[in-house]
């Protein structure tokens, strides 16, 4: 069987969308000054993934090696096969808490199951073109999420800020104070103060010094003075040993079916951060360079990236926003800088491995705290409260349960309660004009003459106009509505040239009021009705007169009163 050219080219068109951004660069040429701007981007994000790493695996409950593994495998393989030119992947603070509360539920396998299922999910999800509805989850469910993640991060630093010795820390918010509280006993000024040393050096340099790798200078900084003072607070060598200088030899978790069901809320949680942050990440790096990115291609990578990870004794990774906007603005050209980027904490993680134990974690939970401030957004949470009620009811509810149940009940909620605010603003957007209406309203520059339409009706006739989507949320308003309307017209002209859809609940109302009218002596004639609704009106069986316009109606009206 021979292929026409148009469908030739579509199936090429439809598998452009997973071809990586890496491939277009060298298809288009790659030259010497490009790869000189991306060596120096890459080794500019690298400087500043390596503590930040640690420090998020740390948060998370893991190793703080876990953290580099996930930002050399992950981050090699985002910035390799992805569908942005300048994204950085690697583990990020919105994965906190998931981590936290799978590993102590089922240890660090279990996290690593819960990663390559999620994986598949992005992988698939990708294949099925979800990438542009995951952008479209409402603004307030991300902003509450996001917010009450740094909330809860920063809940979690607090024991080493203060040098705290706590034999075991909760995982819920609340828990964490109360814990805090009782062992307030071992507090150890020595910790509070090199914390405080390193959040004021670290926003010092950004501030007055902003090219410089503030993050990695001042945590050097830091471990000196701790070392050289002796002070009695813990660091990464004593809490969790020596740092290896390798990757771990590629391990694939085992599982059972009982395990995958436990684990697939979780895995799903990490699917849809995943999926959400990457894309916002990347969106962010589009509109810093005005390039386009290939959403679905990147949630592909994305499922890769994180499968690998999991194999490898990573942690979930996805797009990081902070170390993205470095990367462009580190001059990086295409891809390659990501990649340079992954080598570049591997060689790092080789040569420095035995100084990384002499790290405070006092000095990563200030490195934290500036992740946590970055995340809130504040000035977003505020205005959003002072918007429209049902943005701020999402808002607070989100931030609410993210904060004191759980997150993956949290988006569940927020995107079904979005869900049903959307779908109430909807219905209310359906509105309905009878006759009368239409002589009353015309007061538009440029609208039809209503009145004039009106006096030319026959008697008998009346007109009733429809205009926005006419679907289930709208139906029992659409009942009120002719509920109020009084009186029984030989034929009743029904406009609906402005409604855009119909769905089979908004058709079934329809039909029943077609066939209610027509039982009482009452013929209704569609009119303007679009080729979409007109099918979906077909498929529930909607037996009425039709006309494309309303001198067509008019002329059937007429026809139907002289039978």
């Amino acid at each position: 069987m021979t292929t026409t050219p148009i469908a030739h080219s579509a199936r090429l068109g439809d598998w452009s969308l997973f071809v990586p951004k890496l491939v277009t660069v060298f298809q288009e040429g790659y030259d010497r000054a490009s790869f000189k701007a991306d060596i120096f981007a890459g080794l500019t994000v690298a400087i500043v993934a390596m503590p930040l790493s640690m420090a998020l695996a740390i948060a998370s409950g893991v190793g703080p090696e876990r953290g580099l593994f996930t930002a050399v495998v992950a981050g090699a393989l985002i910035s390799a096969l992805g569908g942005s030119r300048h994204q950085i992947g690697g583990p990020t603070g919105a994965f906190v808490v998931v981590v936290f509360n799978v590993v102590a539920r089922f240890g660090y396998d279990g996290l690593a199951v819960a990663t390559l299922m999620a994986g598949a999910m992005l992988v698939a999800a990708g294949f099925a073109r979800l990438g542009t509805f995951i952008k479209y989850i409402p603004y307030p469910v991300v902003t509450g999420f996001t917010t009450g993640i740094a909330l809860i991060i920063f809940s979690s630093q607090i024991g080493d800020l203060l040098g705290l010795s706590l034999a075991h820390v909760p995982g819920d918010v609340v828990g964490k104070w109360q814990a805090y509280l009782a062992a307030m006993g071992s507090f150890r000024w020595q910790a509070l103060a090199i914390a405080a040393c390193t959040l004021g050096g670290i926003l010092a340099v950004q501030r007055l010094a902003p090219r410089l790798p503030a993050f990695l200078l001042i945590i050097a900084f830091a471990s000196a003075v701790a070392l050289i003072l002796h002070f009695p607070i813990q660091t990464i060598g004593t809490r969790f040993g020596e740092i290896p200088n390798m990757l771990p030899a590629p391990h694939l978790p085992t599982f059972t079916l009982a395990e995958l069901r436990l684990l697939f809320p979780s895995a799903f949680t990490i699917f849809l951060l995943g999926g959400i942050e990457s894309l916002l990440s990347a969106v962010v790096a589009d509109g810093m360079t005005g390039r386009r990115h290939r959403s679905n291609g990147e949630l592909v990578a994305q499922g890769i990236a994180n499968m690998a990870s999991a194999c490898m004794g990573g942690i979930p990774a996805t797009g990081a926003i902070a170390r993205t906007a470095t990367n462009i603005r580190s001059g990086a050209r295409t891809p390659v800088s990501g990649i340079v980027h992954a080598l570049g904490v591997l060689v790092m993680m080789m040569a420095l491995a035995p100084l990384v134990s002499f790290i405070p974690l006092a000095a990563l939970a200030a490195v934290l705290l500036v992740v946590c401030w970055n995340m809130a957004e504040l000035r977003e949470f505020v205005s959003i409260l002072r918007g429209p009620r049902g943005d701020m009811l999402l808002l607070l509810v989100t931030f609410g349960l993210t904060i004191l149940v759980d997150l993956s009940i949290a988006i569940s909620v927020g995107v079904v309660l979005s869900s049903v605010i959307f779908m109430h603003r909807m219905a209310l957007a359906v509105e309905a004009q009878t006759g009368v209406a239409l002589i009353e309203g015309d007061a538009e520059e440029g609208a039809p003459d209503t009145a004039l339409e009106r006096a030319q009706l026959p008697r008998g006739v009346e007109v009733f106009s429809l205009s926005g989507p006419f679907f289930f949320g709208a139906a029992a308003h659409f009942e009120q509505m002719l509920a109020r309307t009084g009186g029984r017209p030989r034929v009743l002209i029904l406009r609906m040239d402005d409604v855009p859809l119909i769905d089979s609940t908004g058709a079934k109302i329809l039909k029943k009021f077609v066939d209610s009218a027509r039982a009482k002596g009452t013929t209704i004639i569609l009119d303007g009705l679009r080729r979409g609704p007109g099918e979906a009106l077909d498929a529930m069986q909607v037996e009425a007169p039709r006309a494309a316009t309303f001198d067509e109606a008019v002329s059937q009206a007429r026809t139907l009163l002289a039978g």
